[in-house]
């Protein structure tokens, strides 16, 4: 991939958050554009003076159902580029705005309007990410030659299924398998199932932390506070493997009837997976709902014959930074009433780091970690106001970019069918330390002290093995 492209259109920001304001810079340095190409549109001014010292425009206003038409349909054209990356602004609306005016599109997670991921009166169903990974699948041309969208692109969805084949090229040249690089859907999961990967974990342990204390009712993180509190309050959502035995007595599979994912009756917050990162080893993590954890169970499940053979369980393990887990915990405790505040760790971080990568099970009886390790200290040098979560997030935002630029006609496309190895190698810079490492650990370890009630000690790799509440 050219780590350059010119474009001579508007490039269109939806949001000016922690991960906008991380992703500016980025574009001005990967993208032949002027400045005053790029317009930002965010609910508020906070931010406009970083956005004057780079000679951008930013226009104060918050997009809602109402005036969506009337602020954005005027200010895009054929062949500009709307980058989404806001919160509570429908996905599904914006894509079919983009589809009508003929503009690029990019998201780095499917969202609905403002409040339905966490309103209790809705079906939890309704509140899913399949539902809305459906929903936005449902919209694609029937040759796919609309204008390129891609969703769901950011680290995690997105730079995480590029780890993913990098994993399993990996795994399988450490097999010794004789391995012509896959290209297709269904040979990437020929060779997933080949090499027996049961379950795959998006396992992520953030570590940084700094000099400012939270104070009571406030949710600090080291990204966006109002997408952690929705993320928090979604029932915990995963893909279901087909090595599975034990179906989890509060689970639910979704109303379209796919077996290849099921939601629990219970949010993320209240829902705890073991996994494993070699940044501190053994972790219980949130069992967050995430867009790959449908995604690459999907694209991973082998159907040579027109009948499903073999599907890897996927879920994402998220441990937050020890002031976003604090903020948790009270979440849970105020009976999910959303924080009257919230900070974004940003210049106050002092120290620490964010492990973000894929912990791939079952191969020979082992685990093999592979993804970035990003300190604070290397994000700072590598870009521009960003911490080491925020970084991951735009590096991978901007190669997704560069991407949609150079094929414009492509119509809807998820991370897992974009070419990994050009993401990779765009991203890799400024990732930190990336690789894989092998580990023996397994979620039985430990079991007989603290966790006697194991689901099934003759296979580690089940999702009851896994659980921890």
């Amino acid at each position: 991939m050219t780590y350059a492209v010119e474009f001579r259109h508007r490039l269109m920001v939806l949001g000016f958050g922690c991960v906008a304001q991380g992703v500016l810079p980025l574009l001005l340095r990967h993208l032949v554009i002027r400045p005053k190409q790029i317009l930002i549109i965010t609910p508020h001014a906070t931010h406009k003076a970083l956005a004057d010292s780079y000679g951008v425009d930013l226009m104060p206003c918050a997009v809602t159902p109402e005036n969506m038409q009337a602020t954005l349909a005027h200010q895009l054209q054929a062949g500009d580029f709307l980058l989404n990356l806001s919160v509570g602004v429908s996905s599904l609306a914006l894509i079919a705005l983009c589809r009508e005016r003929g503009v690029l599109y990019l998201d780095t997670c499917i969202e609905p309007w403002g409040g339905q991921f966490t309103d209790a009166s809705l079906p939890l169903a309704s509140r899913t990410n399949q539902a809305q990974r459906e929903a936005a699948l449902a919209l694609r041309s029937p040759r796919r030659d609309a204008p390129t969208a891609i969703i769901a692109h950011g680290a995690k969805p997105g730079l995480v299924s590029h780890f993913l084949k990098q994993a399993l090229i990996h795994l399988a040249q450490d097999a010794d398998m004789e391995l012509e690089g896959p290209t297709t859907q269904m040979a990437w999961a020929h060779l997933a199932a080949m090499l027996n990967v049961r379950a795959i974990h998006i396992a992520e342990h953030d570590t940084q932390s700094g000099n400012y204390r939270r104070r009571m009712g406030e949710c600090v993180n080291t990204w966006s506070a109002n997408a952690l509190v929705e993320e928090a309050c979604q029932p915990s959502e995963l893909g279901w493997g087909s090595h599975e035995r034990h179906l989890p007595a509060d689970c639910q599979q979704p109303v379209s009837g796919r077996v290849d994912s099921l939601y629990l009756r219970r949010p993320g917050v209240s829902t705890q997976v073991r996994s494993w990162t070699p940044l501190c080893g053994p972790m219980h993590g949130y069992l967050f709902t995430h867009a790959e954890s449908i995604s690459i169970a999907d694209y991973l499940t082998y159907t040579p014959d027109g009948s499903e053979l073999y599907r890897p369980t996927v879920l994402y393990a998220y441990h937050p930074c020890d002031s976003a887990w604090m903020s948790l915990q009270e979440l849970v405790q105020n009976q999910m009433r959303h924080p009257v505040s919230s900070h974004i760790l940003g210049d106050d971080i002092d120290a620490g780091a964010d492990a973000l990568g894929v912990l791939l099970m079952g191969p020979g009886h082992k685990a093999y970690w592979y993804g970035s390790q990003l300190s604070i200290a290397q994000a700072r040098a590598a870009c521009p106001n960003n911490n080491a979560t925020t970084l991951q997030v735009a590096c991978s935002v901007t190669a997704g970019v560069v991407w949609a630029i150079k094929n414009p006609a492509r119509d809807i496309v998820e991370p897992d069918e974009l070419p990994f190895e050009g993401m990779l190698d765009f991203c890799k810079p400024y990732l930190g330390d990336v690789g894989g490492v092998y580990t023996d650990w397994t979620p039985l370890q430990g079991r007989g002290q603290l966790f006697p009630e194991a689901v099934d000690t003759s296979d580690p790799w089940q999702f009851g093995n896994f659980r921890v509440i």
